[in-house]
Protein backbone atom coordinates (compact mmCIF):
# COMPACT_ATOMS: atom_id res chain seq x y z
CA UNK A 1 0.00 0.00 0.00
CA UNK A 2 1.47 3.39 -1.01
CA UNK A 3 1.33 6.55 1.07
CA UNK A 4 -1.59 8.07 -0.89
CA UNK A 5 -3.75 4.98 -0.50
CA UNK A 6 -2.97 4.77 3.21
CA UNK A 7 -3.79 8.47 3.66
CA UNK A 8 -7.20 8.18 1.95
CA UNK A 9 -7.99 4.98 3.85
CA UNK A 10 -7.48 6.93 7.07
CA UNK A 11 -9.51 9.89 5.78
CA UNK A 12 -12.42 7.58 4.90
CA UNK A 13 -13.47 7.39 8.55
CA UNK A 14 -14.54 11.05 8.63
CA UNK A 15 -14.83 11.82 4.90
CA UNK A 16 -18.61 12.17 4.69
CA UNK A 17 -18.75 14.28 7.83
CA UNK A 18 -16.01 16.60 6.53
CA UNK A 19 -17.75 16.91 3.15
CA UNK A 20 -20.85 18.32 4.87
CA UNK A 21 -18.95 21.61 5.15
CA UNK A 22 -19.07 21.84 1.34
CA UNK A 23 -22.68 20.75 0.88
CA UNK A 24 -23.57 23.87 -1.14
CA UNK A 25 -20.85 23.05 -3.68
CA UNK A 26 -21.87 19.38 -3.70
CA UNK A 27 -25.51 20.20 -4.46
CA UNK A 28 -24.61 22.67 -7.20
CA UNK A 29 -22.21 20.22 -8.87
CA UNK A 30 -24.83 17.46 -8.86
CA UNK A 31 -27.46 19.86 -10.22
CA UNK A 32 -25.16 21.09 -13.01
CA UNK A 33 -24.03 17.57 -13.93
CA UNK A 34 -27.54 16.15 -14.23
CA UNK A 35 -28.26 18.58 -17.09
CA UNK A 36 -25.76 16.69 -19.24
CA UNK A 37 -26.78 13.12 -18.43
CA UNK A 38 -29.38 10.89 -20.09
CA UNK A 39 -30.88 7.47 -19.44
CA UNK A 40 -28.67 5.71 -22.03
CA UNK A 41 -25.33 6.88 -20.65
CA UNK A 42 -22.55 4.60 -19.43
CA UNK A 43 -20.62 6.69 -16.89
CA UNK A 44 -17.29 6.41 -15.08
CA UNK A 45 -16.76 8.28 -11.82
CA UNK A 46 -13.02 8.81 -11.26
CA UNK A 47 -12.01 9.11 -7.60
CA UNK A 48 -15.53 8.45 -6.32
CA UNK A 49 -14.50 8.37 -2.64
CA UNK A 50 -17.47 7.09 -0.58
CA UNK A 51 -19.74 7.20 -3.62
CA UNK A 52 -22.13 9.96 -2.53
CA UNK A 53 -22.28 11.77 -5.89
CA UNK A 54 -22.07 8.48 -7.81
CA UNK A 55 -25.21 7.21 -6.13
CA UNK A 56 -27.08 10.51 -6.48
CA UNK A 57 -26.46 10.46 -10.25
CA UNK A 58 -27.22 6.76 -10.76
CA UNK A 59 -30.92 7.38 -11.32
CA UNK A 60 -30.18 9.60 -14.34
CA UNK A 61 -28.07 7.09 -16.32
CA UNK A 62 -28.01 3.50 -17.57
CA UNK A 63 -24.95 2.43 -15.58
CA UNK A 64 -22.33 4.22 -13.50
CA UNK A 65 -19.00 2.79 -12.38
CA UNK A 66 -17.11 4.45 -9.55
CA UNK A 67 -13.54 3.72 -8.51
CA UNK A 68 -11.04 4.96 -5.97
CA UNK A 69 -7.52 4.11 -4.79
CA UNK A 70 -8.85 3.71 -1.24
CA UNK A 71 -10.30 0.28 -0.50
CA UNK A 72 -11.97 1.63 2.63
CA UNK A 73 -13.71 4.40 0.65
CA UNK A 74 -14.98 1.76 -1.77
CA UNK A 75 -16.21 -0.44 1.08
CA UNK A 76 -18.33 2.47 2.34
CA UNK A 77 -19.61 3.19 -1.18
CA UNK A 78 -20.67 -0.42 -1.69
CA UNK A 79 -22.49 -0.42 1.65
CA UNK A 80 -24.39 2.73 0.67
CA UNK A 81 -25.42 1.18 -2.66
CA UNK A 82 -26.72 -1.93 -0.89
CA UNK A 83 -28.56 0.06 1.78
CA UNK A 84 -30.23 2.24 -0.86
CA UNK A 85 -30.93 -0.71 -3.21
CA UNK A 86 -29.24 1.00 -6.16
CA UNK A 87 -28.43 -1.72 -8.69
CA UNK A 88 -27.04 0.13 -11.73
CA UNK A 89 -23.82 1.10 -9.99
CA UNK A 90 -20.50 -0.74 -9.63
CA UNK A 91 -17.66 0.27 -7.34
CA UNK A 92 -14.04 -0.83 -7.66
CA UNK A 93 -10.73 -0.39 -5.84
CA UNK A 94 -8.45 0.53 -8.74
CA UNK A 95 -7.00 3.36 -10.86
CA UNK A 96 -7.86 5.13 -14.12
CA UNK A 97 -5.16 3.09 -15.87
CA UNK A 98 -6.75 -0.28 -15.08
CA UNK A 99 -6.85 -2.26 -18.35
CA UNK A 100 -10.39 -3.43 -17.60
CA UNK A 101 -11.51 0.03 -18.73
CA UNK A 102 -11.57 -0.21 -22.52
CA UNK A 103 -10.98 2.54 -25.07
CA UNK A 104 -14.06 4.53 -26.11
CA UNK A 105 -16.35 2.67 -23.70
CA UNK A 106 -17.88 5.56 -21.74
CA UNK A 107 -20.33 8.31 -22.69
CA UNK A 108 -19.40 10.47 -19.69
CA UNK A 109 -16.44 10.52 -17.30
CA UNK A 110 -16.71 12.43 -14.02
CA UNK A 111 -13.77 13.73 -11.97
CA UNK A 112 -14.95 15.60 -8.90
CA UNK A 113 -12.30 17.13 -6.63
CA UNK A 114 -9.50 14.92 -7.94
CA UNK A 115 -7.37 16.72 -10.56
CA UNK A 116 -5.51 18.73 -7.92
CA UNK A 117 -4.65 15.57 -5.96
CA UNK A 118 -2.96 13.41 -8.62
CA UNK A 119 0.63 13.29 -9.82
CA UNK A 120 0.44 13.42 -13.62
CA UNK A 121 -2.54 15.50 -14.70
CA UNK A 122 -1.65 15.45 -18.38
CA UNK A 123 -1.43 11.65 -18.58
CA UNK A 124 -4.71 11.32 -16.70
CA UNK A 125 -6.50 13.72 -19.07
CA UNK A 126 -5.08 11.77 -22.01
CA UNK A 127 -6.37 8.52 -20.51
CA UNK A 128 -9.80 10.04 -19.94
CA UNK A 129 -9.91 11.08 -23.60
CA UNK A 130 -9.01 7.51 -24.65
CA UNK A 131 -11.80 6.01 -22.55
CA UNK A 132 -14.50 8.36 -23.82
CA UNK A 133 -16.56 7.62 -26.90
CA UNK A 134 -16.48 10.08 -29.78
CA UNK A 135 -17.98 13.38 -28.57
CA UNK A 136 -18.16 11.98 -25.05
CA UNK A 137 -18.29 14.38 -22.10
CA UNK A 138 -15.75 15.01 -19.37
CA UNK A 139 -17.32 16.72 -16.34
CA UNK A 140 -15.13 17.88 -13.49
CA UNK A 141 -14.86 20.21 -10.56
CA UNK A 142 -11.52 21.25 -9.09
CA UNK A 143 -10.60 23.36 -6.06
CA UNK A 144 -8.47 26.21 -7.38
CA UNK A 145 -6.10 26.87 -4.51
CA UNK A 146 -4.45 29.89 -6.12
CA UNK A 147 -7.77 31.72 -6.33
CA UNK A 148 -9.94 33.48 -3.76
CA UNK A 149 -10.67 31.64 -0.52
CA UNK A 150 -11.98 32.42 2.95
CA UNK A 151 -9.50 33.19 5.73
CA UNK A 152 -10.23 29.96 7.63
CA UNK A 153 -9.82 27.92 4.45
CA UNK A 154 -6.51 29.65 3.76
CA UNK A 155 -5.38 28.78 7.28
CA UNK A 156 -6.36 25.11 6.79
CA UNK A 157 -4.48 25.03 3.49
CA UNK A 158 -1.36 26.45 5.14
CA UNK A 159 -1.57 23.75 7.82
CA UNK A 160 -2.01 21.04 5.16
CA UNK A 161 1.03 22.34 3.25
CA UNK A 162 3.02 22.16 6.48
CA UNK A 163 1.96 18.52 6.92
CA UNK A 164 3.15 17.81 3.37
CA UNK A 165 6.51 19.45 4.10
CA UNK A 166 6.86 17.36 7.27
CA UNK A 167 6.01 14.16 5.37
CA UNK A 168 2.81 13.32 7.23
CA UNK A 169 0.60 13.43 4.12
CA UNK A 170 1.31 12.65 0.43
CA UNK A 171 3.24 15.31 -1.44
CA UNK A 172 0.58 15.57 -4.14
CA UNK A 173 -1.27 18.88 -4.32
CA UNK A 174 -1.44 21.09 -7.39
CA UNK A 175 -2.45 24.66 -6.64
CA UNK A 176 -4.38 25.60 -9.78
CA UNK A 177 -5.73 28.88 -11.06
CA UNK A 178 -9.02 28.64 -12.96
CA UNK A 179 -7.40 29.41 -16.32
CA UNK A 180 -4.83 26.64 -15.69
CA UNK A 181 -7.61 24.06 -15.26
CA UNK A 182 -9.20 25.23 -18.50
CA UNK A 183 -5.86 25.00 -20.32
CA UNK A 184 -5.13 21.52 -18.94
CA UNK A 185 -8.44 20.19 -20.23
CA UNK A 186 -8.34 22.00 -23.56
CA UNK A 187 -4.82 20.77 -24.26
CA UNK A 188 -5.98 17.22 -23.54
CA UNK A 189 -8.09 16.97 -26.72
CA UNK A 190 -11.26 18.56 -25.33
CA UNK A 191 -13.54 21.43 -26.31
CA UNK A 192 -14.95 23.25 -23.28
CA UNK A 193 -18.74 23.64 -23.30
CA UNK A 194 -19.36 25.23 -19.91
CA UNK A 195 -17.38 26.54 -16.97
CA UNK A 196 -18.56 27.99 -13.69
CA UNK A 197 -16.72 29.15 -10.60
CA UNK A 198 -18.73 27.71 -7.72
CA UNK A 199 -17.56 29.64 -4.67
CA UNK A 200 -18.11 28.54 -1.08
CA UNK A 201 -15.10 29.20 1.15
CA UNK A 202 -12.87 28.64 -1.88
CA UNK A 203 -13.08 28.75 -5.68
CA UNK A 204 -14.14 25.53 -7.39
CA UNK A 205 -13.94 25.37 -11.17
CA UNK A 206 -16.79 23.32 -12.68
CA UNK A 207 -16.07 22.30 -16.28
CA UNK A 208 -18.01 20.42 -18.93
CA UNK A 209 -15.90 19.49 -21.96
CA UNK A 210 -16.54 17.43 -25.09
CA UNK A 211 -13.98 15.07 -26.57
CA UNK A 212 -12.67 16.77 -29.72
Amino acid sequence: MNKSEKFWDNVSKTYDKDEKHFELIHNKVVENTKKYLNARDIVLDYGCATGTKTLELAGDVNNIQGFDISSKMIKIAKRKATENKIENVDFGHTTIFDEKYKRESFDVILAFNILHAIEDNQQVIKRISELLKSSGLFISTTPCLKEEMAFLTKFKLSFYLLLIKMGFVPNILTRFKINEIRDLITNGNFQIIETENIYHQLSNCFVVAKKA
